[in-house]
């Protein structure tokens, strides 16, 4: 079978599996995501991350309004079969619809959300 890999997943009953997505070269993670079975596999057959968006319910392709694309350098498959993490090169640096580097900009300080992470780019100037 050519893809009895995919059967290995470990599918919510919503036929997704949670992606983590970290930047290769620094370990850093830089997004939480989604997948369903044919996102996973154009991920693979492109070598760029395609996603799967709950808000939008269809296919959404990493940078395909913003230019910020994931090119995978490698699909890793955690233990308990249930979660993937993408080990990528985040092209131009951003991988938040914010502006940043990461996703994960806030630490709770003090029981507040602290922003520890400047803004890059204007999501303004990203998305026309």
């Amino acid at each position: 079978m050519i893809n009895a890999w995919i059967d290995e997943i470990r599918w919510s009953n919503e036929g997704l599996v949670p992606v983590i997505s970290q930047q290769a070269d620094s370990g850093r993670v830089v997004m939480f995501a989604w997948m369903n079975r044919e996102s996973l596999l154009l991920s693979v057959e492109t070598g760029y991350a395609v996603y799967w968006s709950r808000s939008r319910q269809r296919l959404w392709r990493k940078g395909e309004e913003s230019g910020h694309q994931q090119k995978i350098i490698d699909i890793q498959l955690d233990c308990d079969e249930d979660v993937i993490l993408l080990k990528v090169e985040q092209e131009g640096g951003i991988a938040c619809h914010t502006g940043r580097e990461s996703c994960f900009y806030r630490s709770l300080v003090n029981q507040q959300w602290q922003t520890n992470e400047p803004v890059l780019k204007d999501p303004k100037e990203i998305y026309k």
